[in-house]
């Protein structure tokens, strides 16, 4: 029941029970009044019964004195007595009015009639008495008739008083009933009246208002914090109460709902700014390792609950490795061909979830294991492949953030595309398209730098001609020629490896600088690349070109500075080598005048 509702009733009740108690009280006080009354009628009627019995007596007593001894006082008492007598009259016509019952209205009439009869003979007693009829005087006043309507007289009179004082002790006690039960009634319903209102003090403000206010005002006070972690318990009561829990509960749930909308939001905005930072940082990126370094940065920063690889396809667009990697994915390998990839070929991105109804990507090196793929793409063609997956802590679906996941798979696509075709320019201007060598201008580049950065690190150069190489053009062609130049070119970048970089310096002849390499390691690298082109025999076109040789001429600096001066040192080396027979590596070392010479093999 609502609280509206007892309060209500409780008014009403409240009020009743004042009425009842009011008209109680106002019954009591009119019982006690009746019985007020009831005890005056009842002193008066007694009053009146002694009175009529004394004053017969007394007028007896008067009227005897007097005609005994004849003292005027008597007389005059005795008239005196005249009047009380008709006082007294006057009180039982008062009490005949009252309301007395029929026995009392009987005594009253025997009273006066006696009263009458007995004055007659006092009156006629004192009338003879003054005409000196003493004797017959005394008769009347002492005979037997006088004697027996005085004692008849007193006996009505105390059969009056009887009646009389029966009647009024019956309407006594009832008044005094009346007046007690009328008052316990009101005591009772007052008592009423405060147990309920003590009853609803403690039931209904106490327990059902107050102490829920107080419960209820800590929460509210916490909610107004925003702090809506505090526990509201569900009130199933119906009342105001109950509708006032159930909002405050509504209002903390409304509370968490924004709390977790304005934190997607933030989440939203901050990935938002995540991206737009990657993005600006992908633009910035002048090589792949850069760009691969940014992706793994600021990828797990974007999907923290996700673990990804970037993978990059080679250049026969048939295989994709792995370049970067965040959280440690393990569910994907490191790399694999193109086909095994469904989202490469669909060209879009593709989900591989036992949940999700679709086939599995063979790269995934589990049957059950989930992923999904966005495939890298530029200008319609596939470059690499953003893979990601759940981690193993986590449970977030990849779903949720696809179309972020989208949109930096399009920029790093196009980041990704972009360093490819900056390093092809970059490769068409400083590398020798037809050998693959760092070009002439390349050379010049790097001997400027070593020059200009005065570098105290030894440094090593050779120059290397093929001999006779007129005659393969001459015999074979201009073709074969060329794949002479690039078996040569090949062989001098596979001996080298990190140990340099090697270059086209102009027609058949390459030049190598060897930087932080020391004078007969160095040498030992030349006589090593000599003696590997020698050792092949090369084809063309089914046709058996012959064993191909060079000439090496080789120099030396303690100081990398000197690099324009060690290229003119190597080149005069190559032709003292080329004028000593060919097929022989000559080095000049300027600490020792002495040249190292090998002979043809």
């Amino acid at each position: 029941m609502r609280i509206s509702e007892i309060t209500n009733w409780a008014y009403g009740v409240t009020v009743a029970l004042t009425a009842l108690s009011a008209s109680a009280f106002i019954f009591s006080a009119h019982s006690a009044t009746r019985e007020r009354v009831a005890v005056e009628e009842h002193l008066a009627l007694d009053e009146l019964g002694e009175d009529l019995a004394l004053g017969a007596e007394e007028r007896t007593d008067e009227a005897r004195l007097y005609v005994i001894r004849g003292d005027i006082r008597h007389l005059d008492a005795f008239h005196g007595k005249e009047g009380e007598e008709r006082q007294r009259e006057t009180a039982i016509k008062r009490v005949r009015e009252l309301g007395a019952s029929q026995a009392e209205l009987t005594a009253l009439d025997d009273i006066a009639r006696e009263a009458e009869a007995l004055d007659k003979i006092e009156v006629d007693a004192v009338a003879a008495y003054g005409s000196s009829d003493q004797t017959g005087a005394r008769q009347m006043l002492f005979g037997p008739e006088h004697d027996r309507l005085q004692t008849q007289l007193l006996a009505s009179v105390t059969r009056f008083r009887e009646l009389t004082g029966a009647r009024t002790e019956a309407a006594l006690a009832d008044a005094r009933w009346r007046a007690d039960w009328w008052s316990l009634a009101a005591k009772i319903l007052l008592s009423l009246n405060a147990a309920l209102f003590l009853g609803v003090l403690y039931f209904i403000l106490r327990r059902r208002v107050a102490m829920p206010l107080v419960r209820m005002t800590g929460i509210v006070s916490r909610l107004a914090k925003q702090d809506y972690e505090v526990d509201v318990p569900l009130d199933r009561r119906r009342d105001e109460i109950g509708e006032m829990n159930e909002a405050i509960h509504i209002f903390r749930e409304n509370g968490i709902e924004r709390d977790r909308l304005d934190s997607e939001r933030r989440q939203d905005l901050k990935t938002k700014d995540l991206i737009l930072q990657m993005m600006h940082r992908l633009q910035a990126c002048q090589k792949q390792e850069e760009l691969a370094e940014v992706v793994a940065l600021f990828a797990p920063q974007i999907f923290p609950d996700l673990a990804g690889q970037l993978y990059v396809m080679n250049e026969a667009r048939s295989g994709l490795t792995s370049v970067a990697s965040w959280r440690e994915p393990h569910r994907s390998e490191y790399s694999f061909p193109a086909t095994a990839c469904w989202a490469l070929r669909r060209g879009r991105p593709h989900v591989s979830a036992p949940d999700h109804g679709d086939i599995g990507c063979q790269h995934l090196n589990e049957d059950d294991a989930a992923g999904l793929c966005v495939p890298l793409t530029a200008q319609g063609d596939a470059i690499g492949l953003l893979y990601f997956e759940e981690r193993p802590d986590r449970q977030m679906a990849a779903d949720a953030s696809r179309l972020y996941l989208e949109l930096i798979a399009e920029n790093v696509g196009l980041a990704v595309a972009n360093l490819q075709l900056r390093d092809k320019l970059t490769n068409l201007s400083v590398r020798d398209p037809l050998t693959g060598l760092h070009n002439r201008r390349s050379l010049d580049e790097d001997v400027n730098r070593y020059t200009r950065d005065a570098s105290r690190d030894p440094l090593a150069c050779m120059m290397i001609d093929i001999d006779h190489f007129k005659r393969f053009n001459d015999e074979f062609g201009h073709d074969a020629g060329d794949e002479v130049m690039r078996y040569v070119s090949q062989i001098i970048v596979d001996t080298i490896d990190d140990a340099g970089r090697a270059y086209r310096f102009g027609g058949e002849e390459f030049a190598v600088f060897l930087p932080g390499t020391e004078a007969d390691e160095a040498f030992s690298l030349a006589e090593r690349v000599r003696t590997n082109i020698r050792g092949t025999a090369l084809s063309h076109r089914g046709r058996i070109l012959g064993a191909v040789s060079v000439s090496i001429g080789m120099a030396y600096s303690e100081e990398a500075s000197e690099a324009a001066m060690l290229l003119w040192r190597a080149d005069a080396a190559l032709l003292e080598a080329k004028a000593g027979g060919r097929n022989i590596t000559i080095a000049a070392f300027p600490s020792d005048s002495d040249r190292h010479k090998r002979g043809s093999g």
